[in-house]
């Protein structure tokens, strides 16, 4: 007692800021700064207490307690928090918060958790403009992004440096690979040896080798000569080629006739070429966008929809100055009840009305060469009907072990589904599965003990399917299953229509991108 009344005194003999924190609703902090004496402890004591302070039922911008202010502004999951004391002026703190709000979005592009801890050091930089030593700056967001961004004169003449030393070092290496390619050229010519570099009988022979791999390496374009090859009297071991590979062939055979399903590197290079689905098009305009979705879903093996979490984004990217001043028609077609929010910076009462992005103040242009997020959506959701893909499995014991019945269904005949896997877990020490019936391919690893069954495309031609295997085992061993994808159509059907300029109101030629991957898709 004596020891919590002294701490209650300090911060009631103190009229300041005590520390500014973004932290989750679980009151777990992401980011904190201290503006005053603190242990890491002590804030972290606060920020957990702060949580069970809230009233749900009621909104309020600040909470107390005995010793402290909490103030506090929601930043969608998150919370932005200053820690005051009580005797702190109320209105100067919720005009403090404010500023701290709409620094956030200028380093982060959306307000998650891990894009907050990424940009951590630049949030305490810029709270550190705001507030020192317990008190509010006069300064504002113009001013801070002056401060934070200042150019350091050293730092540019250390990389002017680095790079002069970094240019000399290729050229040296380019001119002794020139020297070694021509001291061996004229040692052909003469009919003798190139001359040796020192070392252990063999300097010869070590000479004519590394001329050869940096001619190699300078020069790909020239056939290789088809001269005689220069025998060394001694061993030739190191000079044997293939006599590897032969040994790892030798080894793969025998995996084989062990059981063990073993995947070629022709395999490997068509299963590498197949998850380039979604690579970004060729012809990107100076005006592209990408609409990139992903899902986070829990399902409960008996059925039951546990959680579903679908965020999407629009980025815009201008690479031209020209094509900065523009708007953005979006074409929303979603039914499924999907929460859209704009950026800070975009004319929200526009994109309300006429479904148009473009930025409040139409005088300026996006920034040029850098991802903006200008449009996001959140869908979350325990309603069964929405899931996209469900999987349905049936292990069954039997005297000989348990037979594993394992179905998919589309439930989005919209929706086309590539590079779908679906992992069973497998009881380790048990064997391989025996597969019986199947749709797509499956792949066993015995050394992660799990079996994974490939389809290459899922869409309306192709909704259902099964796989069954049996194994020795229990109907608990074949769980958790998870499950990955990608598609080329988003899920909540919300897309580009078209670009055009502010002043004229004529088309701008853009390109665009659609993405929907899973994030976690797992059945418990």
């Amino acid at each position: 007692m004596p020891e919590r009344s002294k701490t209650t005194d300090f911060f009631k003999s103190l009229q300041v800021l005590l520390a500014a924190a973004v932290c989750t609703k679980a009151g777990k902090a992401i980011v904190s700064r201290q503006f005053v004496e603190m242990t890491r402890t002590r804030v972290e004591g606060l920020l957990a207490a702060f949580p069970k302070l809230m009233n749900t039922g009621k909104q309020h911008t600040f909470v107390e307690t005995e010793s402290v202010r909490y103030v506090y502004q929601p930043l969608e999951k998150l919370y932005m928090v200053l820690i005051t004391t009580k005797n702190s002026n109320i209105l100067e703190d919720l005009e403090t918060l404010r500023l701290f709000s709409r620094v956030i979005p200028e380093y982060c592009r959306v307000l998650e958790e891990s894009e907050i801890s990424e940009h951590c050091f630049d949030l305490i930089f810029a709270f550190d403009e705001i507030v020192a030593l317990g008190y509010r700056e006069n300064v504002n967001l113009a001013q801070i992004r002056t401060f934070t961004e200042m150019d350091s004169h050293e730092e540019k003449v250390f990389r002017a440096v680095r790079e002069t030393q970094e240019r000399e070092a290729k050229a040296e290496m380019k001119r002794k690979a020139k020297e070694l390619q021509r001291a061996r050229q004229d040692a052909e010519r003469a009919g003798k040896k190139s001359p040796g570099f020192g070392g252990f009988g063999s300097s010869g022979m070590s000479s004519i080798i590394s001329a050869t791999i940096i001619t190699d390496t300078i020069e790909p374009e020239k056939p290789k000569a088809a001269s005689a090859p220069v025998r060394s009297s001694g061993s030739s071991k190191a000079l044997k080629l293939g006599v590897k590979g032969k040994e790892v062939d030798n080894f793969v055979d025998k995996l084989k006739s062990e059981g063990e399903n073993i995947i070629t590197s022709s395999a490997g290079r068509k299963a590498s070429e197949a998850s380039k689905v979604l690579q970004p098009p060729v012809n990107i305009e100076s005006v592209h966008l990408r609409v990139e979705e992903k899902i986070s879903l829990t399902c409960g093996r008996d059925g039951g929809l546990q959680n579903m979490e679908v965020l999407g984004m629009i980025t815009l990217k201008v690479a031209d100055e020209k094509n900065g001043r523009i708007s953005i028609l979006i074409n929303n077609n979603d039914k499924k009840g999907a929460q859209l929010q704009t950026h800070p910076h975009v004319d929200k009462k526009l994109f309300n009305t006429e479904s148009l992005i473009c930025l409040k103040n139409q005088e300026k242009s996006f920034p040029l060469n850098s991802d903006l997020g200008v449009l996001k959506w959140r869908l979350q959701s325990t309603d069964e009907s929405l899931i996209p893909l469900t999987i349905n499995c049936w292990p069954s014991e039997s005297g000989s072990g348990c037979d594993v019945n394992i179905e998919y269904e589309l439930q989005d005949a919209g929706l086309e589904l590539n590079d779908v896997v679906i992992t069973i877990p497998l009881p380790s020490g048990v064997g391989a599965p025996v597969v019986g019936d199947l749709d797509g391919q499956y792949n066993h690893d015995s050394r992660k003990n799990i079996l994974e069954w490939s389809l290459p495309v899922i869409d309306e031609k192709n909704k259902s399917g099964s796989l069954e295997f049996s194994m020795d085992g229990k109907p608990n061993d074949f769980f958790p299953i998870h499950v990955s994808f990608v598609s080329k159509r988003n899920f909540c059907d919300i897309q580009v229509a078209k670009v055009t300029y502010i002043e004229e109101g004529s088309p701008v030629k853009f390109s665009s991108e659609t993405s929907f991957v899973v994030d976690k898709y797992e059945i418990l």
